[in-house]
């Protein structure tokens, strides 16, 4: 979640250590990146991505959602600006040393979406944001300004797809979810976790400048081999960066591991279904 998506990450403090950003990191492209894998697909068939697709991913992360597009033939440029070890992973699975390097190929770009502008290319016509919006109060202020310097590279009428969590009664990680902001504002928690509402995707499109033009649900359960696998694939998403600063690394630990109770099975597997919801609008 990430995936999203961004930023959705709750405010925080101060960057954590390298090596900590290095090993959540790699615990999101190992762990936690898959979980939206069923979204990703429902929407790359929906839009029949393939072979013309030229591709934009705000916020791509580690680039899982791009290699998908990859593997269907569409060239994909990669936007990233809050993580450098997820960019440098993304390029470990996009740009292997020898692909990747012919005119009109696959890039990624440690910026924003104008800096992924190349003079006379072709506009894109697919632009996806695929870290979810929702979750934490305000988690989508930024989205709007990211579009809008996304659309003049398109063309008219091109796809813009945006995701957000779906209701909580519908999204087990949501309770999980709480420990965060229980922990890092003890006062505030309950307001700044709110619930997803029914028209957040299409406020963030109208106010971007979009034409709202679709939507579909998809079910996206989080499943982990074990409790210790759970605790570091939620966390690796940065909602509970928060909460370390607030508290301590163990405490934290602790108290998702007691939050995820409810959804071990009896192999020790951890499993909490979820339904995400993408908005397909359009350039004008």
């Amino acid at each position: 979640m990430t995936p999203t998506l961004v930023r959705q990450h709750l405010p925080h403090a101060g960057p954590a250590p390298r090596a900590d950003r290095g090993a959540r990191a790699r615990d999101w492209a190992e762990i936690q990146e898959r979980m939206l894998v069923p979204l990703y697909e429902a929407v790359y068939e929906r839009l029949e991505v393939g072979g013309g697709t030229r591709l934009l991913g705000l916020g791509c992360g580690a680039g899982l959602a791009l290699l998908m597009a990859a593997s269907r033939g569409a060239a994909v440029t990669g936007v990233d600006s809050s993580s450098p070890e997820r960019l440098a992973l993304a390029r470990e699975r996009l740009l292997p040393e020898g692909w990747g390097t012919r005119p009109g190929g696959h890039r990624l770009v440690a910026g924003s979406p104008g800096d992924a502008a190349v003079a006379d290319a072709p506009a894109y016509n697919l632009v996806t944001a695929f870290e979810p919006i929702g979750c934490v109060a305000g988690d989508s202020e930024g989205l709007g300004s990211l579009l809008a310097e996304a659309a003049p590279l398109t063309g008219r009428g091109t796809p813009v797809v945006l995701v957000g969590w779906g209701p909580p009664e519908r999204c087990s990680t949501s309770a999980v979810l709480r420990v965060a902001t229980k922990l890092a504002d003890p006062l505030r928690g309950a307001a700044a976790l709110r619930a997803a509402r029914r028209d957040d995707l299409e406020e963030v499109a109208q106010r971007a400048g979009l034409r709202p033009d679709g939507s579909g649900r998809v079910a996206c359960p989080f499943g982990y081999a074990d409790v210790d696998s759970a605790v570091r694939g939620l966390l690796s998403t940065g909602l509970f960066d928060a909460a370390v600063d607030a508290t301590d690394q163990a405490q934290v630990d602790k108290e998702v591991a007691e939050a995820l109770h409810p959804h071990l099975r009896r192999d020790g597997t951890v499993w909490m279904p979820n339904v995400f919801r993408y908005l397909i609008a359009r350039t004008v």
